[in-house]
């Protein structure tokens, strides 16, 4: 049908009536995307629903009890039904093994602390995905992320979600200008979990009550240690624990078992001044301690940067914002300096302890809600 332009924007922006637009939603079986599925459809859109299967759920990394992902994917087919528009499952596990979890092992036995979620983001449901939605002649992709795409004057901009408990601009900070503009995260503005799961009452959908997945979704029970091993058998190895004078104060039973910053559990008592795990080196199967002192950081290099900003990310010597260096952490006052398109050193005012390679370095407007990007930290050589 063809249009005038004189048709108002619809919620998802677009100059056309809702059951004209085609939106996939991409449902992982919980309460979220089940909640963004269900609110479009009663709007009127065309919905379609996509669910990934990620990893085999027989396999290794199963988990226990009710949140298995088989669980999920008969969660979120249930909400298509009652809903009544279609779903699809799609089977991403090779593609989830080579973009996610090769690289998380890796990572996490070099003494990095990775972040799959957002590389899965990045590689599978942001890139893979959203050529699946395209394919389909969807005119936009909706997830559940708490966050907000606010259009401005250059385009559509990242912003923090309104209720800044939920918010998750950490993980989808490698949203590309192009993604973005194809993207929607409808529950952003929303002020609190309870407002989505009242949806989600309202809408009469079984999974209202379910609870919040926590962990990363191969990982079961947050035991890194028993899927590192799967994965790569040698990490398990013992080896020794050196000062950082290069004395060896003990053993341990294999390199996966420590994290950076980490002080109870090392196995060396008694000291005046307690010892934390400073580095961790797989190929020496050596675990080095230190004094508190030696986990602060003030100057970060970061790369495979994704800047959001209006401006070039070169055109200025210096930037002037906040970065968060962990999902866990309030953003700090920081200066990047761009060394290229890709690449910076972050400099923090204030020393933050426990910053790791492979984790993100997130970047934030100081005087707004919105994200400018970000980029990976790692060691600088």
């Amino acid at each position: 049908m063809a249009h005038d332009g004189a048709h108002p924007l619809n919620s998802l922006g677009f100059a056309k009536p809702p059951a004209e637009t085609r939106v996939v939603v991409a449902m992982s079986g919980g309460v979220d995307s089940s909640v963004v599925a269900a609110q479009l459809a009663e709007e009127g859109y065309d919905v379609i629903g996509v669910t990934l299967q990620l990893y085999d759920h027989g396999a290794a990394l199963a988990k226990k009890g009710a949140c298995c992902a088989g669980r999920d994917i008969h969660d979120a087919r249930r909400v298509a039904e009652d809903m009544g528009f279609p779903h699809y499952v799609l089977d991403y596990e090779n593609v989830f093994k080579d973009a996610v979890i090769d690289e998380f092992a890796d990572s996490y036995l070099a003494g990095a602390t990775p972040v799959p979620c957002i590389r899965c983001n990045e590689r599978v449901k942001f890139k893979d995905l959203l050529e699946t939605a395209k394919d389909l002649d969807a005119d936009c992709m909706a997830t559940g992320h708490y966050i907000q795409r606010c259009v401005g004057a250059h385009g559509p901009e990242l912003h923090s979600a309104a209720d800044s408990n939920r918010d998750q601009s950490y993980f989808l900070f490698s949203t590309t200008p192009a993604q973005l503009d194809y993207l929607r995260f409808p529950l952003g503005h929303l002020p609190s979990k309870d407002a989505t799961r009242a949806l989600a009452a309202k809408y009469g959908l079984s999974v209202a009550d379910k609870p919040d997945s926590q962990d990363i979704c191969f990982v079961p029970n947050g035991n890194y240690a028993a899927v590192i091993e799967k994965l790569r058998p040698g990490a398990a190895e013992p080896g020794e624990i050196i000062d950082h004078d290069g004395n060896v104060r003990g053993t341990h039973n294999g390199v996966l078992h420590y994290t950076i910053g980490q002080r109870r559990g090392i196995g060396i008592g008694g000291l005046a001044d307690p010892l934390y795990v400073v580095k961790l080196d797989v190929d020496k199967k050596q675990v080095i301690v230190g004094p508190k002192s030696m986990l602060a950081t003030r100057k970060i290099p970061v790369r495979e940067i994704n800047w959001l900003g209006d401006e070039p990310f070169m055109s200025r010597e210096e930037w002037h914002v906040l970065v968060r260096v962990r999902s866990t952490r309030p953003p700090r006052e920081a200066i990047i300096r761009p060394i290229s398109d890709t690449e910076a050193e972050v400099e923090l005012i204030v020393a933050e302890e426990g910053v790791s390679a492979g984790q993100a370095c997130v970047f934030y407007d100081d005087e707004s809600t919105r994200i400018f990007g970000g980029g990976w930290i790692w060691r600088g050589y």
